[in-house]
């Protein structure tokens, strides 16, 4: 059997604000071809004296890249998340070297929250919740659902719905990161 090792899958991100609470939690699988390579690799950190979430799904080293940018943009432009989420996402399209990444970004602080792609994407959502990754339409449905009809807290919905996602996708696990503002 021949395995394909040109593709790396990997990741489940999402982010769900529920009332005042903001929680994004990602799964800890990265898989290359058909082989599970890791299972506790953190995809979602604090940045910007923790005050800004970040998840991010793609390829590691371009995934770090972008969120090392971002990070000098929310500095560059003190802490203003909207303004740093349109300045990287131009730079990611227009710049030779930067258009080539292939990730994925969610960030998200107390008040905003948007998911950023190289083909200059800044997305926000209406419902309180974005996802990305293998598993992130999976965890979306389940987030979606959690939150008309049940009464849990922004975290619990995020880890149940990574859960769910976990039971049906085979990129995604269970060995959940969630981290809350």
């Amino acid at each position: 059997m021949k395995q394909d090792f040109g593709k790396i899958r990997s990741t489940t991100v999402l982010l769900v604000r529920r009332n005042e609470q903001i929680a994004m939690a990602g799964d800890g699988q990265v898989t290359l071809g058909e082989t599970i390579i890791k299972g506790n690799a953190r995809k979602v950190r604090r940045i910007y004296n923790d005050n800004v979430l970040v998840g991010f799904a793609g390829a590691t080293a371009d995934a770090f890249s972008l969120l090392s940018k971002f990070e000098a943009k929310l500095e560059q432009y003190q802490g203003q998340l909207e303004r740093a989420a349109i300045e990287l996402s131009k730079d990611w399209r227009t710049d030779k070297y930067l258009r080539h990444l292939e990730a994925l970004l969610i960030v998200a602080d107390k008040t905003d929250a948007f998911l950023i792609s190289g083909k200059g994407d800044v997305i926000s959502s209406d419902e309180g919740m974005l996802s990305v990754g293998s598993g992130s339409m999976f965890a979306l449905a389940a987030a979606r659902a959690l939150m008309k009809h049940t009464e849990l807290s922004a975290k619990e919905i995020a880890q149940e719905s990574l859960k769910i996602a976990g039971e049906i996708c085979i990129y995604t696990n269970s060995d959940i990161i969630i981290e809350e503002i």
